[in-house]
């Protein structure tokens, strides 16, 4: 897919979580819920000031966080209803199964919203508590079960592997569960320990990288068994069901980010808001930029970041993107498929070592 055939993307941060969770670096936050009014209000403001600056229509909407269903459907809704859309336009709610419930689902549903992301992360107890999550696993399947009954069109339910004290067996299980509940899509991300965490901090609780190994390679043998095909490195889906906003972003595509933190970019220019929500709220309420900075990349830094995020997906790089010589000995990494090469399960385990020798 190329960037121009991508369409245009929208991201809505909503920034508040009920509990952060020990890996989490993202900008969210669990003490700030005084301004969930005022930085709903000021999302809608800016999204309306966009629009007069003619917003192009999306394609795709994707609502993340923090935990978008922790505030008042009714509030979310007013925005999304604000952002003009092309028809059949793809727009996905991160949710907590904590938080989900019949009236939020079919207030969503009503707005237009088609597809929602289950943050599931395992279905065993033990692993949970290690992640630092209080939902349940009869809170997913309560949830998953009335995302389809509220008529949902597709629905991710995100996991993570790698956690202290899961075994090959609880990675099995969350697995087998979650293919049990017959998701449409699929994410699996292994922990990953960030700067200034709580997970940080703790060593004894870092993952192995043989083990995350390990755990991916099962994933992508008991995802692809059932039906559910990968298309970048962490993601598989049942046909038409790929997320076509991440496609978009990996594909280089224009997208406007909306609320503290949000990035957007366009045509190689990208810049990102102020991080907190009650600066954020703070400036627009006063009518005044909530861009933090900015950079532009010429055309060889787009070219070859093009190349670095087409590498992670299915479609893959050019075959002349990878020397011949560098193809020789990156073999049992890459695969020649339909006059592009695009990486082995082995290889999307080393994707960096393919990457830095794309040119």
């Amino acid at each position: 897919m190329t960037a121009a055939a991508a369409g245009y993307g929208v991201y809505v941060h909503v920034p508040f979580c009920a509990r952060r969770c020990d890996y989490c670096a993202f900008a969210a936050w669990d003490d700030r819920w005084d301004v969930v009014d005022t930085y709903m209000a000021a999302l809608r403001r800016e999204v309306d000031d966009a629009v007069r600056h003619d917003l192009p229509a999306a394609t795709s909407i994707f609502v993340g966080g923090g935990t978008p269903s922790a505030v008042p459907a009714s509030a979310l809704c007013d925005v999304l209803e604000a952002i003009p859309r092309t028809p059949g336009c793809e727009i996905t709610v991160e949710c907590n199964p904590d938080t989900v419930t019949e009236s939020l689902l079919s207030s969503y549903v009503a707005a237009g919203v088609n597809r929602v992301s289950l943050g599931v992360q395992s279905m065993v107890p033990h692993v949970l508590a290690s992640l630092g999550r209080t939902h349940t696993m009869a809170n997913v399947t309560t949830s998953v079960a009335m995302a389809r009954a509220a008529g949902v069109g597709s629905v991710n339910l995100d996991l993570i592997y790698g956690a202290v004290g899961e075994s090959d067996d609880d990675w099995r299980h969350t697995l087998e569960a979650v293919l049990d509940l017959a998701p449409d899509h699929v994410s699996a991300y292994a922990l990953t320990v960030e700067p200034g965490t709580t997970l940080a901090f703790d060593r004894t609780r870092h993952p192995d990288d043989d083990t995350q190994a390990d755990r991916y390679r099962i994933a992508d043998h008991l995802l692809g068994a059932a039906g559910l095909e990968w298309y970048e490195i962490s993601n598989w889906a049942r046909p038409d069901h790929e997320c076509r906003h991440n496609q978009l972003t990996w594909a280089g595509g224009n997208y406007r980010g909306f609320g503290c933190a949000a990035h957007s970019h366009q045509d190689g220019r990208r810049w990102w808001n102020v991080r907190t929500p009650d600066r954020y709220a703070s400036l627009v309420a006063r009518g005044e930029s909530v861009v933090a900075g900015a950079e532009e990349l010429d055309d060889e830094a787009r070219r070859l970041e093009a190349l670095h995020l087409a590498v992670r997906t299915r479609r893959g790089v050019p075959v002349d993107a990878l020397p011949a010589g560098e193809r020789a000995v990156l073999a049992p990494l890459v695969v020649e498929d339909g006059g592009g090469l695009s990486l082995t399960v082995e290889g999307r385990l080393l994707a960096n070592e393919v990457a830095v020798r794309l040119r």
